[in-house]
Parts: structure tokens; C-alpha cells; sequence
């Protein structure tokens, strides 16, 4: 009975992503026939709009980092099964996100808008390739394992846990985070950029620059051979050079055995950060 309600479990909690994943697609494209979108509604003065929104990106940042960090983990798995600890990590993330587009404020003003026609419809299929590259990214880092369906469903199947081995599929030959990439041109592209809009991806943009930061400090550590991809890949633009090689990283100084948390953008690294 309990293996069977980890992995029910499991796999709504995976379900609820793809809802929320699709749901944030048409949010930020501000699709009419959606409830909330990210310039609906009516724009109030701008200070208290834009206070709630960094909270609600903040809240958001924070809460997917944090439990990401090993530290945090090794306490959490205390409480929660390590069955269901990615699920848990990924349920949180749903319902914080939820709360951030359920609470979103508009803001007035638009900084571009390009006509229609051709640009129109170049910067629509930028935005379309940026969801698409997600969805082919998460699978070349092993999506199921990514969002905890594998880890439930090998308990379900009463199979030990092996996480993915190090590696490089396609994408990741040509940069190091192929998935942010991904959400760089989903927040990017778009035809009509509004300062809602601007302050929900100049904020997520931030984060995930300074994710790669930590998730590339933990990589290196739990994997020396990150070092040397690290420094012919490039990180997110392709056919550029690839980050110089940093004092101290090399090796295994800082937090010993940590893992890199199952980042989303990582390499194939049976054992993805955060």
C-alpha cells in the first residue's frame, strides 16, 4: 500500500507540473480565453504592483533554491520520505508558482511592440522553440528523474534508486545549459514586451544566472570531470568559448559530498543537481 501511494502520489505531482507548465506558457503570452494572464486585469499604482510582484518572484526563487541545497535536504528527508523528496520538492514549486500567477499584478507601459506580420510571427516561433527546448532538454537529462516519477516508480517496483551517470547527449555538446537556454527564449521572445512582462523576466532571468553559479560549483565537486566540460562548453550561448576554470573549484573543498540539487540544465549526470 505505501509503495503504491508513493507513486500515485508521484505521478500527480508530475502531472500538476505539465498543467502549470502549460498554464505559465499562456500566462506570459497573455492568452484572452486564460482567468489570469500576465498583463490582465486592471494596473494600480505602480509601487505597490511591482512590491508584490518581486515578493512573489522572490518567494518563488527562493523556495526552489533552498530546497534544492543539500544542506537542506539531508534535514528534510528527516521528515520526508527520500522515496518522495524530489516529488515533494517539485509539489512545492507547483503551488508556489501557482500562487505567484494567481496573485500577479500588472503593470502598465510597454517597452516594445513589434508590428505584425513577419516579426510578429518570427518572435511567436523564438517563443514556441524556447518551450520546445525545455521539453527536449528535460528529456535528454532524464525527465522522469528530473520531476521524481522514476524514483517512485522504481520503489514501486520494489528497485534500488541509481541516480543518472555524467554525460553530454546533443544539446549539451553545444552548451552547458541547453534547458535555460530554453526558458531564456520563452521570457525573451515575444512580440509585445509590457513592463509586467519585463519585471517578471529581468527577475527570472537574475535567478537563473545565479543558479548556474551554485549549480556549477556543486557539479564540479560531486563530478571533477565537470571542470574540464566546463571549460569547452560554452554555458549558454553556442560556438563561444567556455568558462575559465576558477581557484578552488577543482576539487572537492567546500561542502564535501554535497550533490548538485537535479538541476534542470545540467548535463546528464545520473545525479543531476538540485
Amino acid at each position: 500500500m505505501k509503495r503504491t501511494l508513493f507513486f500515485v502520489y508521484g505521478a500527480l505531482c508530475h502531472l500538476m507540473f505539465l498543467g502549470v507548465f502549460a498554464y505559465l506558457a499562456g500566462f506570459l503570452a497573455d492568452l484572452s480565453f486564460l482567468p489570469k494572464t500576465v498583463d490582465s486585469g486592471t494596473a494600480g499604482p505602480l509601487a505597490p504592483a511591482l512590491a508584490i510582484d518581486l515578493c512573489l518572484l522572490l518567494l518563488f526563487g527562493l523556495s526552489h533554491s533552498v530546497m534544492a541545497r543539500p544542506t537542506f535536504k539531508r534535514r528534510w528527508t528527516r521528515l520526508v520520505p527520500t522515496e518522495i523528496e524530489r516529488s515533494t520538492y517539485v509539489l512545492v514549486s507547483n503551488l508556489v508558482l501557482m500562487l505567484l500567477l494567481w496573485q500577479w499584478r500588472p503593470i502598465a507601459g510597454e517597452v516594445w511592440s513589434v508590428p505584425a506580420g513577419g516579426p510578429e510571427v518570427a518572435l511567436w516561433g523564438l517563443n514556441a522553440a524556447g518551450w520546445l527546448l525545455i521539453v527536449l532538454a528535460s528529456f535528454l537529462i532524464n525527465h522522469f528523474d528530473l520531476f521524481g516519477t522514476r524514483q517512485v516508480w522504481l520503489y514501486f517496483r520494489g528497485k534500488e534508486y541509481t541516480p543518472p551517470r555524467f554525460g553530454m547527449p546533443l544539446l549539451y555538446r553545444l552548451v552547458r545549459h541547453p534547458l535555460y537556454v530554453g526558458w531564456l527564449l520563452a521570457f525573451w521572445a515575444t512580440p509585445r514586451m509590457t513592463l509586467g512582462h519585463l519585471v517578471f523576466t529581468l527577475a527570472t532571468t537574475a535567478y537563473i544566472l545565479v543558479a548556474i553559479v551554485f549549480e556549477e560549483r556543486n557539479l564540479v565537486e560531486e563530478h571533477p570531470e565537470y571542470e574540464e566540460y566546463r571549460r569547452t562548453t560554452p554555458m549558454l550561448i553556442p560556438f563561444t568559448k567556455g568558462t575559465k576554470g576558477t581557484k578552488g573549484t577543482k576539487g572537492t573543498k567546500g561542502t564535501k559530498g554535497t550533490r548538485a540539487g537535479r538541476s534542470a540544465s545540467a548535463p546528464r549526470v545520473e545525479g543531476r543537481a538540485g
